[in-house]
């Protein structure tokens, strides 16, 4: 049966939806006016999704990352292609300065079938294999074992397939709250055990969700990393170039088969933990704090580094990417409950040699 062409749109006709461009490759984030814009997509997606929630088009809520952009666009120029990486449930930076495409996110937000994952993974699961990314997790330092098992399976690969140098490198990102989870402990353990290609980025932005850090944690962050002997550097997590130079030499350390590295990125979020904050009306931060960081906001900082003329017309493309990414996301549809347990469990799996099926 063929299917019979569709009727031209009449003049008073709605247009249809765009599809903007889906390139399934890792962002270009090689030079000081690439990362600036992602820095103002990333912001701009944040904002356009807070938006969302007011609505109500995006269920539930999200862990925004506002204020803590350089840390993601930091980390992920230090990457190449062939590199992994797993977030946290406020993950929406690292996704996007990776490679996703904006329109994909936010439709998986909305929990849309043109999501990046069909709708099925939301704001704190949003994954990419394709770009190397294993997953946001919402279980606290949750992303750190599936970055050291990647890594593990990446050193096993390159055995004697080359230079230490071209082994792919994982990247576990996790926030201070993860720092006395056992599971992150245990991570640092193997990884040093092993001396395994995977580096520990901890988001250290003050607040475990609503509790200090100073108030929870004995000791100190790099102190964590020291205990297994794993080289750690503290960096200003609200600078970019920073945050890339400090990744930069931890990465190629651990690519050349110097063993696991650890960063510690001093940041700061400026919205609540959750958006839910905004209706419980939470009081645990002073105005005279909140403003501090402010003033040390990465984009400034960012567009300092380039004629102003390239940041304005850096803006107008995100603007215009972002306007085009809502468009693409209220339009998908809904998900059909028919396919409700499709995918649930895992299909095509090839056992490992040795091992009867």
């Amino acid at each position: 049966m063929t299917t019979p062409p569709k009727a031209a749109a009449g003049p008073g006709a709605p247009a249809e939806p765009r599809t903007p461009a889906d390139p399934r490759a890792p962002a270009p984030l090689d030079t000081p006016a690439e990362r600036y814009r992602m820095l103002r997509l990333i912001r701009g997606f944040e904002e356009l999704a807070l938006g969302l929630v007011k609505s109500g088009a995006i269920p539930g809520g999200i862990h925004p990352c506002i204020g803590q952009e350089a840390v993601a666009v930091g980390v992920c120029s230090a990457l190449r292609p062939a590199d992994r990486l797993t977030s946290t449930h406020r993950g929406h930076g690292h996704v996007l300065a990776r490679g996703t495409a904006p329109h994909r996110l936010l439709a998986e937000l909305l929990g849309r079938v043109g999501g990046s994952n069909g709708g099925r993974g939301g704001s704190m699961h949003a994954a990419d294999l394709s770009l190397g990314i294993l997953g946001a997790n919402g279980i606290v330092g949750a992303g750190a074992p599936i970055a050291v098992g990647a890594a593990w399976a990446a050193q096993r690969a390159a055995a004697g397939q080359g230079p230490p140098a071209s082994t792919p490198v994982a990247v576990a990102f996790f926030g201070d709250g993860a720092l006395n989870q056992g599971v992150l402990l245990e991570s640092l353990n193997l990884a040093a055990m092993w001396r395994l290609p995977v580096l520990f980025v901890c988001e250290d932005n003050g607040y475990a969700t609503t509790l200090p850090a100073a108030t929870a944690v004995a000791g100190s962050a790099t102190g964590r990393a020291a205990a297994f002997g794993i080289p750690a550097e503290e960096v200003d997590g609200m600078d970019t170039e920073a945050v890339r130079a400090a990744a930069l030499r931890a990465v190629e350390r651990a690519r050349g088969g110097g063993g696991p590295g650890f960063l510690v990125c001093r940041t700061y979020r400026y919205e609540g933990h959750h958006t839910m904050e905004r209706r419980m009306k939470l009081r645990y931060r002073s105005p005279e704090e909140v403003e501090a960081w402010r003033e040390r906001d990465p984009l400034p900082r960012a567009a300092a580094l380039l004629d102003p003329a390239v940041t304005v017309e850096q803006d107008r493309a995100v603007a215009e990417q972002l306007a085009a990414a809502e468009e693409f996301a209220l339009a998908s549809e809904h998900p059909d409950p028919a396919g409700a347990l499709d995918h649930l469990y895992a299909d095509g799996l090839r056992p490992r040699a040795g091992v009867t099926p």
